[in-house]
């Protein structure tokens, strides 16, 4: 893994942000689960999206590269009895295709890298023995799934994570007889399972929402789609965070009707004062006299390191509160925002589920540790805009996780990051 110098430098244009990762994933496994032909486009074939191609082509699925897109064909899709699928540091890939697996009947070894194997899979552990699937794993990954999935009531909780939700979601319909999600716990990040239910409902799947959860109607069928990957909204934050510190950036791909629950992030930044203005798909955002907020990140953990790198920054305190998920992510988020912005001068401290930040006017270089997690390393970057010397940040390539062309996007609009060795 590389370094990047990062220079002092304020940001200016326009950029578009790659499609969303979270619809990419959804849209390749509903595309995968169609008997016939569908287009998904566009694509950023991140380290994340390649792991769940790879996985529904072991899964039968065949995809093939059309430009900057995927052509899809699921018609042969579950016509293998075993497959060994590799989802690399893809937490997404990994809970989105057991019971998708499970509802083929494949017997199935999922492995990962990275903290993957570390990433709590007790929520189907818990339901899928009763529903006629068995689980061995030693502790994480490797795990190995065998038997066919059951219809039924699935009684799950709603606050570990919503990818729990979306994987029985996915698979589900595919049964013979209907099924019942009931939620034992409040949900969080529940714009993620809306974004689920509403790529499901573009390939032909419908959903009931209940008092409690979901009614899933068996013997539903995938069908074959054109399918346009929308604007990430979580990779937007990166670039409304460097707006508010200074800088005046324009996206021009984003939706403002999107299911995304990031894109909560745009009444934030107004928030902490950021001047920011919506017209015919175009955001600009400027900045403005940053004041401390309080944030419930419950529903958009993603954004928090982003959102605390502005706060270290606005006049006054901002607490973070709801994002105990955090710290089992790609790395522990709320102890590498905590560690990267001390190191530059912030005065941060951590809480059990968020972060307590009082700001300052500006920050100093220094040296800082990307905890090869894409989301520090992108957030960390964005701190330069208030910076009085340069930043150096260690494991540059985990970008490739969610944004490979990230780099290439920040020098475009005027940034200055340089690779170190070592």
């Amino acid at each position: 893994m590389h370094k990047v110098k990062i220079s002092p430098q304020k940001l200016c244009g326009t950029v578009s942000v790659p499609p969303s990762k979270s619809a990419a994933h959804r849209a390749v496994i509903c595309a995968s689960l169609a008997k016939g032909k569908s287009v998904v486009r566009p694509i950023d074939m991140s380290n994340d999206i390649n792991a769940t191609v790879n996985c529904m082509r072991n899964l039968g699925a065949n995809i093939c590269a059309d430009g900057d897109g995927l052509i899809i064909d699921g018609t042969d899709t579950f016509n293998i009895s075993k497959a060994a699928l590799d989802c690399g540091e893809s937490g997404s890939t990994l809970r989105f295709l057991i019971p998708v697996a499970a509802a083929g009947g494949t017997e199935a070894v999922f492995i990962g890298h990275g903290k993957l194997p570390e990433r709590p899979l007790g929520v189907y552990a818990d339901c899928l023995p009763e529903k006629g699937v068995c689980l061995s794993t030693g502790k994480g990954l490797p795990l190995e799934i065998n038997g066919k999935l059951k219809s039924g009531i699935y009684e799950i909780p709603g606050n570990i994570s919503s990818q729990f939700i979306t994987g029985l979601m996915l698979a589900l319909p595919l049964l013979d007889g209907g099924s019942e999600i009931r939620l034992t716990s409040e949900v969080q990040s529940a714009g993620y399972i809306d974004m689920t239910t509403s790529i499901m409902k573009a390939f032909g799947v419908n959903i009931e929402k209940t008092d409690n959860g979901w009614k899933i109607a068996g013997g539903q069928q995938y069908l074959p789609r054109n399918f346009t990957v929308e604007g990430d909204w979580s990779q937007a934050a990166f670039y409304m965070t460097a707006a508010a510190l200074g800088s005046e950036i324009c996206i021009d791909n984003l939706s403002s009707d999107s299911p995304q629950g990031d894109k909560e992030c745009v009444e934030i930044y107004r928030r902490f004062g950021a001047d920011i203005t919506e017209n015919d798909g175009m955001i600009t955002i400027r900045p403005g006299k940053l004041v401390g907020t309080e944030i419930d990140a419950k529903n958009i953990p993603d954004m928090v390191p982003a959102l605390s790198v502005a706060a270290a920054l606005a006049k006054g305190r901002t607490v973070i509160r709801g994002a105990a998920r955090l710290r089992i992510k790609e790395c522990d988020r709320l102890a590498a925002m905590t560690d990267g912005l001390s190191r530059l001068g912030a005065k941060i401290k951590e809480t059990d589920d968020g972060l307590i930040i009082d700001g300052t006017d500006i920050l100093h270089g220094g040296e800082v540790d990307g905890y090869n997690d894409h989301r520090i390393v992108m957030s960390l970057t964005m701190a330069a805009v208030r910076c009085d010397g340069d930043i150096i940040i260690s494991d540059m390539e985990s970008v490739n996780k969610s944004y490979p062309s990230f780099f290439e996007d920040y020098a475009d609009l005027g940034g200055k990051a340089d690779v170190v060795m070592g």
